[in-house]
């Protein structure tokens, strides 16, 4: 039998951006060099939908790893149907895009769109209007969807997605719905005095794991059919106390003919009062455990320790590791990497460039108001593991918006998320953004981590800085208040914060620019790397500033990389630039060629304090190799800039020759 490329694309497969021809080709012909081509086909051509309702940064997070214990163990393409609100579709959406999972296809529904259909129900539940949602299903996904799988957020796989998808086989004719038996007693009612709950067949279902028949539902009219269901119960019970479970349950015990029960292994459940090891004899026998209780982790069970691990295990797992290919194809990136010549003694830098970096935003809960006057200014830096314990200083600091990219494994992600919910600092400031960028390859890509900090800021204007330094105190309302007086509304200026460094581990940190300049008398402070590097801040002109009372400009010189203030619109940083070097001088560079005015701002400052050197440094101290590719790189970037802005950029490659 032959497939050809048109059928095999239009027919079955969907993939998240687009696929190539080859792939097309490696898959076809894949499939005609198979024996036994009718089990092939079946496990090739089977595509598998699940769909879940998230909200919120918390659920983004517990949906990740949903994810991961579904794409470790499965072998077929999949599409995942999201029903998300404004602020998840902006994380996941981002975070798959990146992530670039083959055979995996993304959708997203507007929830916003589908809350009247649910808003005139009271729930008593945590999960508010959200827990509400999969009521809508038949109406928020494709009309031609036939079938679909239902997940909450907090389940974790232990098996391969195709074993469940497979059940669907087994349904008689009249069956729509596939659930396991609640394994509490809740629906049996007497768990404390005066506990009702709503009507339910025996033990009730959990709907943490569903198997809808779409198009069967469709057709015996669910959409009318609940609706009359939740009127008639909440006329005597008044509100529902989980959710859609309620009204899912009273729906099957007018209609019992229509569920399909399912083994209770496919959601072993670890809510409060649960009977779960009732449902087993070997944790082996799992295929899916849903952490339905509000404590999660802590919950009591004698294979908790069990549990606890197999969640672990996926919330750690590096998900670079999920991009295999199903079908022995070559990737993108692999594609990529042919046109490289291994040769080249920088093969590793230019590997570097065409490496994508999974990037989940607003890892934490964000939250930012507008200021009414448009001056507003976020504070952008970049770190790794290494820096985290500038945070908690730089936000007593800098009591304005900031933008952080950290730069870490899955692991170090947890780490990070456990540090910062452990922080009455952190815990107390809604208006900090992290995004994580997760960790590939091996060089810190700087420039791109600074990168994703600066396209996520929702203010007019950023401060371009290193979270290794402490702004002074007050800087904040100063930078808004130097916005409005320099016009930068209407110009374009670079507003540079001059940079001091301590080598002192504990300081008592100037509270005025006399103190500081009695400070860099004293020997306590110095002007930033006066000692190794000069030329990086020399132009800033110190000598001036002391007695500068008035912005002043400066001139572009060979090597310079202040801190500064701009437009949000600004370039973005040169992201051929890893590890150590140049990676703020370009960005400089850049903003010189496209003629933004350097202004030295005579009363604000900022100061280094003292860490272990990268390891970056390390290897460029100690690597020729590393020096000279750096050097290739710089000339390659001087090129492109001549190319960019013609004779506003001649003066670099003359100041380039001359050094």
């Amino acid at each position: 039998m032959i497939i050809t490329e048109k059928t095999l694309y239009l027919d079955r497969f969907h993939f998240h951006g687009d696929i190539s021809l080859n792939i097309l080709i490696c898959i076809h012909e894949f499939l005609n060099k198979t024996p036994h081509l009718s089990k092939t086909m079946y496990w090739l051509y089977s595509f598998f939908h699940s769909t879940c309702v998230c909200a919120g940064h918390n659920a983004s997070r517990d949906v990740v790893t949903l994810v991961k214990s579904i794409l470790f163990h499965r072998r077929n393409p999949l599409h995942f149907h999201f029903i998300t609100d404004t602020v998840a579709n902006r994380i996941l959406s981002s975070l798959f895009q990146s992530w670039m999972v083959p055979s995996v296809h993304v959708s997203f529904y507007d929830a916003d769109e589908l809350k009247s259909e649910v808003s005139w129900i009271p729930n008593k539940h945590y999960s508010g209007i959200y827990g509400l949602m999969k009521l809508t299903l038949t109406k928020a996904l494709p009309s031609d969807l036939s079938k679909v799988i239902v997940l909450d957020t907090d389940i974790t796989f232990a098996t391969d997605i195709a074993e469940l998808w497979g059940i669907f086989r087994k349904f008689t004719d009249k069956q729509v719905i596939g659930l396991v038996e609640n394994q509490s007693d809740w629906y049996l009612g007497n768990l404390w005095k005066n506990h009702k709950p709503w009507p339910a067949l025996g033990r009730g279902f959990n709907t943490g794991v569903i198997l809808l028949y779409l198009e069967r539902l469709r057709r015996i009219g669910w959409e009318q059919m609940w609706r009359l269901t939740a009127e008639r119960e909440l006329m005597s019970m008044l509100s529902t106390s989980l959710a859609d479970q309620d009204i899912f349950n009273a729906f099957i015990k007018q209609n019992p003919v229509l569920v399909h029960q399912l083994p209770c292994f496919w959601n072993v459940q670890l809510s409060d009062h649960t009977r779960s090891e009732q449902c087993y004899t070997e944790v082996s026998d799992l295929k899916v455990i849903h952490w339905n209780s509000p404590k999660k982790l802590r919950v009591k069970n004698k294979h908790v320790e069990f549990f606890r691990n197999l969640y672990l295990t996926f919330l750690e797992y590096d998900g670079n590791l999920l991009r295999r290919e199903l079908f022995g194809c070559p990737t993108q990136l692999q594609a990529a990497l042919e046109e490289l010549d291994e040769d080249d003694q920088c093969y590793d830098f230019r590997r570097e460039r065409i490496t994508v970096h999974r990037v989940h935003l607003y890892f934490l809960q964000y939250e930012y108001t507008p200021t009414g006057d448009d001056t507003d200014v976020t504070l952008v830096a970049q770190l790794s593991m290494d820096r985290l314990q500038m945070l908690e200083a730089i936000c007593k600091h800098w009591e304005g918006p900031i933008s952080l990219a950290l730069y870490m494994s899955d692991a170090e992600a947890q780490q990070f998320l456990r540090y910062a919910q452990a922080s009455e600092v952190l815990k107390n400031r809604k208006n900090v953004g992290y995004h994580i960028v997760y960790k590939e390859g091996q060089f810190y890509p700087v420039n791109l981590v600074r990168n994703v900090a600066l396209k996520n800021v929702n203010t007019p204007y950023v401060f371009l800085a290193d979270v290794d330094f402490l702004p002074m105190y007050g800087l904040y309302d100063y930078l808004r208040k130097s916005v409005v007086q320099l016009d930068m509304a209407h110009t374009k200026k670079a507003l540079v914060v001059p940079a001091f460094e301590t080598l002192r581990y504990r300081l008592s940190f100037p509270k005025s620019k006399a103190e500081l300049l009695s400070m860099l008398d004293m020997g306590t402070l110095y002007t930033f790397r006066y000692h190794v590097w000069t030329k990086g801040h020399a132009p800033t002109n110190y000598a001036k500033w002391r007695t500068a009372t008035t912005p002043y400009k400066v001139e572009w010189e060979s090597d310079f990389e202040p801190y500064v203030v701009v437009r949000r619109d600004c370039p973005e940083y040169d992201q051929r630039f890893v590890g150590f070097g140049w990676n703020k001088v370009s960005h400089i560079m850049e903003l010189d060629a496209q003629e933004y005015d350097l202004m030295v701002l005579p009363n604000a400052f900022m100061i280094h304090m003292p860490h272990a050197p990268s390891f970056d440094i390390s290897k460029f101290r100690s690597s020729p190799s590393y020096r000279n590719c750096l050097s290739t790189l710089k000339d390659e970037f001087h090129q492109d800039l001549s190319r960019k802005y013609g004779s506003a950029a001649l003066k670099y490659l003359t100041a380039q020759r001359n050094i």
